[in-house]
């Protein structure tokens, strides 16, 4: 596959300008770059989703002109998305088959379906079994349902866009397999990413990508993860760290013996006690699925505890809605952006009233103050560098990155006293990852108590002042950010590191 020359224009912004890419058959070719440096765009053009303004696409050798995805997937080219296009209350079997339905007569043909579904997954290792319901899936294995999509569509050019952004490393691991797997097989992947130890492990080839042009291709063995950084945003890679201790001895959040149960009577939070002062970061580590999320619902009121007390400044919240609890100065960055932090086909300025519609800039009285909303929207966009042409654009029209720092801003503004900060750099590129480090670090400074839960490692060893890790629901021990090691973390993540504290 090649291409030469891509442009593609919007008003305000070009996205690519003249791009050259050649991935040779049977390979992992990774295509780095910022959030906001272009790959989605380029990735769209290449299955069918945007027109290019100028430039050529070659497969096989011979030119081809996508309309449609339809005419990309005749090809033989398949996507898979960043965020996930699934229907929750489908089967996998009922997903993989939609738009392209086996017929047998009249009727549908589910049984050469579901062996066709069988046949691939036992071939890649992908390990899906095809009658459970989507629903069920983790997120690793609706990662796998993606994949099995498009090679059920005789997918041989498979496009990956951010495939690792909302996985655990564990989980990472698998899907390298699985992609090893497919190119034993044959089969080609262009594997769009940002994280640079990731694309340095699984890439033949490497393409990077910046401010929407191509800048250089090379080998993995011939650049370190700090080159390929230089190339990317022109500096070295930025490192997790919080410098000075700001911690007071001022308690803020007070969370004492909480029990949390779900509808169907599972317990999935047991007796978790923990207080976080003003100025201090707290790190949640643990594998995903251990009752991270439930925890920051209870914290935020979205889920109610069934045992035990949470204090914000003082005052008990345990039965306060979740509106209440903003307004005492509760902030909340989601763990999911898209179903949780923005509308998508909403304004900027309209995303930063969300949560808020209850505090200055945004009313005047009890009316919706759209001056003020708008003018406090071009301040985040400025203070958090959020690259957009304007503020009147929809948020579906900015890379992930600028999406984050979007609901950052939007969280850090009317100082809060609190922030539950659910992976906040999650799918970020390293630009964006720096910029939101130091806000968290500023905040930290002026007093704002923090419980940042995350995936990496060393974001949580970096820039936490206490460190917790949370197993089957309870806290199982607390570690100290300067000696610990995340060998160490990963061990008492799994339950390998000993007896529960």
């Amino acid at each position: 596959m090649e291409l030469r020359g891509i442009t593609k224009r919007f008003p305000g912004v070009v996205a690519n300008s003249d791009i050259n890419v050649g991935v040779r058959a049977g390979t992992v070719h990774a295509l780095v770059g910022e959030n906001g440096a272009g790959k989605s765009t380029l990735m769209k053009i290449l299955y069918g989703m945007q027109r290019p303004d100028e430039g050529t696409i070659l497969i096989d050798g011979k030119e081809v002109d996508f309309a449609t995805p339809a005419d990309a997937i005749e090809v033989g080219i398949g996507m898979v998305h960043q965020h996930f296009m699934l229907a929750d209350n489908f089967t996998v079997l009922e997903n993989v088959v939609l738009g392209n339905e086996p017929k047998a007569g009249v009727g549908l043909d589910f049984k050469t379906a579901r062996a066709k579904i069988k046949d691939i997954s036992a071939r890649y290792g992908l390990g899906v079994d095809p009658d459970r319901l989507v629903d069920e899936l983790g997120v690793g294995e609706r990662q796998r349902v993606e994949i099995l999509k498009v090679l059920y569509r005789g997918a041989r050019i498979l496009i990956l866009d951010e495939p690792t952004a909302v996985l655990v490393p564990q989980e990472v691991e698998e899907l390298f397999d699985n992609l090893r797997e497919l190119k034993a097989e044959g089969l080609t992947l262009l594997f769009i990413s940002h994280k640079l130890d990731e694309v340095l492990s699984v890439a033949d080839d490497i393409t990077v990508v910046r401010r929407g042009t191509t800048v250089a291709s090379v080998e993995p063995g011939a650049v370190t993860a700090r080159q390929l950084a230089e190339l990317m945003v022109g500096s070295a890679l930025p490192v997790p760290e919080l410098r000075e201790s700001t911690v007071t001895t001022t308690p803020v959040l007070e969370v004492d013996g909480i029990d949390v149960t779900t509808d169907d009577g599972r317990t999935v939070l047991q007796n978790l006690s923990f207080t976080i002062h003003a100025g201090e970061v707290l790190g949640i580590a643990g594998v995903e699925g251990n009752g991270q999320a439930e925890l920051v619902e209870a914290l935020m009121g979205i889920r109610p505890v069934s045992a035990g007390k949470i204090k914000l400044s003082g005052t008990d919240i345990t039965t306060t809605s979740t509106s209440k609890r903003r307004d005492a100065g509760m902030a909340y960055i989601p763990e999911d952006r898209h179903r949780q932090g923005v509308l998508l086909e909403s304004s900027l300025w309209e995303n930063r009233i969300l949560g808020h519609q209850n505090q200055a800039p945004n009313v005047k009285g009890p009316l919706l103050d759209r001056k003020g909303a708008k003018a406090d929207t071009e301040r985040i966009v400025k203070e958090y560098d959020v690259r957009t042409p304007n503020i009147d654009v929809a948020v579906s029209s900015l890379s992930g990155g600028n999406q984050q720092k979007l609901i950052v801003g939007r969280e850090m503004s009317g100082n809060p006293v609190v922030l539950l900060a659910s992976h906040p750099t999650r799918g970020v590129d390293v630009g964006a990852q720096a910029a939101i480090w130091e806000h968290i670090r500023r905040a930290r400074a002026d007093k704002l108590a923090v419980l940042m839960i995350s995936a990496d490692l060393d974001e949580l060893i970096g820039m936490s002042d206490r460190l917790s890790v949370i197993l089957r629901g309870k806290l199982v021990g607390e570690y100290d950010p300067q000696s610990v090691t995340p060998e160490e973390l990963g061990s008492a993540m799994t339950g390998a590191g000993g007896e529960e504290a």
